[in-house]
């Protein structure tokens, strides 16, 4: 479906501080909302300067359904250090420096394999699947065919069932210290969807930049629809450091996909020009989270694809030029910078509306409300049943591969 490249890090860095250019800390923003004047006091508090450790690999050692689970490591010589569990494929913690060199914690999970088993919030830093996002109503067609999939969230099907991709456990080889292959086999029938599917994802944490790479691939040998990402919970302060209201954001993205009171996109496409989800140009997440606007009342804030800017020829990340960053995010206390690199059409942005502290996180924290925000490179919600939206079917002798960066700076 779309095709796999290596990447240019000193080229995407150059892209990366162009974005960049006008989210200085001094930059205006607009009159401060209920979120924002919170984060402003956390904010006020004296800056935490311990520095953030991994988990426990011991704590991750288990067997769930016949297969055992573990945690790897990834490092690279500057400082970056990531923790991946084999249960869910998923990013357990992701260490970074600040602006001062003080290591932090910039995604939330749990600290052992029990808790991602057992607690409710099961999507913390997973590759989910085998359809990421919502399909309407848990029914799809393919070829004259009607399948219908769990409704696990209200009318529809949500991250691909009641046991998606999250809750299974991967095959997993570390290459070497810097790289994870997990693999997983998605038979015919599983929660709904046609085919067996082989799928494979690869990590990779480079050593000349403190950056995160995710390659998908995937075989099928019966038609079926796919949509994979990676659902990881950031704050760019460091997890369980406060609200992330005064975060700055930016997305290259012109229109987004409104959507109904389910979530479930109408099948327009949009402009964001004049509506509280416009992030062309850098402003707080907080700054307008709570206007009076329909869209944010279906997602009680941010919970929306947005359709990315097309990149010209070759795409947003072509090999012989400055890759395109479909998303920079900088966290205000911590100077982490956020830039995400995709080859994929669209971005959900999410912005913790339903976390309530029900969770316990890493660190003896909990999952408060809005502490966190989730940037998933994706194609479009409900694409299957969308014939307009770019289609997220893969045939037999096709190979699906897409690649997503995640790349960390500091900003004074």
């Amino acid at each position: 479906m779309n095709r796999l490249f290596v990447p240019v890090l000193s080229a995407a860095c150059i892209a990366m501080t162009c974005l960049l250019a006008a989210c200085g800390n001094d930059s205006p923003s607009p009159a401060l909302s209920t979120d924002t004047a919170t984060a402003k006091a956390v904010s006020a508090g004296s800056a935490n300067t311990a520095q953030a450790t991994l988990p426990d690999t011991v704590a991750f050692r288990g067997e769930t359904d016949g297969k055992p689970t573990a945690l790897y490591i990834l490092k690279n010589s500057r400082q970056a250090q990531v923790a991946i569990t084999n249960y869910g494929a998923r990013i357990v913690s992701f260490l970074v420096p600040d602006k001062n060199g003080v290591l932090k914690d910039v995604v939330l999970g749990y600290d052992s394999i029990g808790k991602y088993i057992h607690r409710p919030e099961t999507y913390f830093g997973a590759v989910v699947g085998r359809y990421g996002n919502r399909i309407a109503k848990g029914k799809f067609r393919l070829d004259g065919k009607t399948y219908s999939l769990a409704t696990n969230n209200g009318p529809n099907s949500l991250h691909g069932g009641r046991k998606g991709f999250n809750a299974v456990v991967w095959d997993a080889r570390q290459v070497d210290d810097r790289t994870l292959e997990l693999s997983y086999l998605s038979k015919d029938g599983e929660e709904g969807y046609p085919g067996n599917l082989r799928v494979k994802v690869t990590y990779t944490l480079y050593d000349s930049s403190n950056a995160l790479s995710i390659r998908y691939e995937a075989t099928t040998d019966k038609s079926t629809v796919l949509n994979l990402t990676n659902h990881a919970y950031f704050n760019l302060n460091g997890q369980g450091s406060g609200p992330i209201a005064n975060h700055l954001v930016q997305i290259s993205a012109d229109q987004y996909t409104p959507v109904d009171s389910t979530l479930i996109p109408t099948g327009r496409i949009e402009a964001v020009a004049g509506t509280p989800l416009d992030f062309r140009q850098p402003v707080t997440i907080g700054s307008r989270i709570n206007d009076d606007h329909i869209q944010l009342r279906y997602g009680k804030g941010y919970d929306h694809n947005f359709v990315l800017n097309p990149a010209g020829e070759g795409g947003r990340m072509a090999q012989k030029q400055a890759w395109v960053p479909s998303a920079v995010v900088q966290g205000d206390r911590s100077g982490i910078v956020l830039t995400v690199f995709t080859d994929q059409p669209g971005l959900q942005f999410y912005t913790g509306n339903f976390m309530n502290g029900s969770n316990p996180l890493k660190g003896g924290k909990t999952d408060e409300y809005r502490t966190a925000f989730c940037l998933e490179t994706q194609h479009y919600p409900d694409s299957p049943n969308e014939p307009s939206f770019p289609s997220s079917r893969l045939d037999p002798g096709k190979v699906y591969k897409t690649q997503t960066v995640y790349t960390f700076s500091t900003k004074k």
